[in-house]
């Protein structure tokens, strides 16, 4: 019989040490999980990041659009207005000077 006993605690004893293993393998794995886990919080805190950052330069995109369109009209208007002036001081020198060739017949 204690032979019987023998095996009966062999076999017990190896049961306590498969459990204690597969114990450390399931703590392993939960640690693993919760590390992963710990990961996508952070990944998603990270994208949630990107996505105002890109909303912010969208914006700041479209401002400097509308920006640039004003100073082009502005800086249109003002080659405009120089052109004008120049062609009315030719014209005023041309005047002046077909006047006064009409003066001299």
């Amino acid at each position: 019989m204690s032979s019987s006993k023998g095996k009966n605690f062999q076999q017990s004893n190896g049961g306590v040490h498969k459990a204690g293993q597969v114990q450390e393998q399931v703590d392993e794995v939960i640690g693993i999980m919760h590390k992963n886990i710990e990961k996508v919080m952070e990944r998603g805190e990270k994208l949630d990041s990107l996505q105002t950052k890109t909303d912010d330069l969208q914006q700041g995109a479209l401002q400097f659009k509308k920006g640039a369109t004003k100073v082009r009209k502005q800086m249109w208007w003002k080659d405009l207005k120089l052109k004008l002036v120049i062609a009315g001081i030719i014209l005023v020198i041309i005047a002046v000077i077909v006047t006064v060739a009409m003066a001299q017949k």
